[in-house]
């Protein structure tokens, strides 16, 4: 535990790093960029519980079928917001999303066809492995096209 003497220097040191990296908003009209980042952050709460069941061995296919419904809903929609002119603060996405655009559709329809095999999966041991392929996907497109 800090001493008491400690604490006005961790909080100084501690407006000092949240002024040095201010939350930068999105003032564009539309918002595309604060829109694309809401849809992915529906879409991961709409994959997590999934990932969940699966590392509790809980799997139920009711559960599943539910979970499935959000994501359904969710996976489409992060990807309108990619348009022309969206690439500016507080998007943490690289310009090769617009300079290699038939490269990002193919992660794009690799994230889709990993999400289509959930929405099937039968089984518990088919909603893991279209899990971790869903997983794959998202970590091989942040590897590509995002900060």
């Amino acid at each position: 535990m800090p001493r008491p003497a400690a604490f006005p220097l961790l909080l100084l040191a501690a407006l000092f790093f949240t002024a040095c990296n201010p939350k930068v908003e999105d003032d564009r009209p539309g918002q595309p960029v604060k829109h694309r980042q809401e849809a992915f952050k529906a879409l991961l709460r709409a994959i997590e519980p999934v990932g969940r069941m699966l590392d509790e061995a809980q799997y139920s296919a009711g559960r599943l079928a539910a979970l499935n419904e959000a994501l359904a809903k969710a996976r489409e929609e992060p990807w309108h917001y990619y348009g022309p002119d969206t690439d500016y603060p507080p998007s943490k996405s690289r310009p090769e999303v617009w300079s290699q655009p038939e490269k990002f559709e193919a992660e794009r329809q690799g994230f889709l066809t990993a999400t289509d095999a959930l929405l099937i999966a039968g089984s518990a041991e088919a909603a893991r492995a279209a899990y971790d392929g869903i997983r794959a996907s998202c970590k091989s497109c942040h590897n590509a096209f995002r900060r």
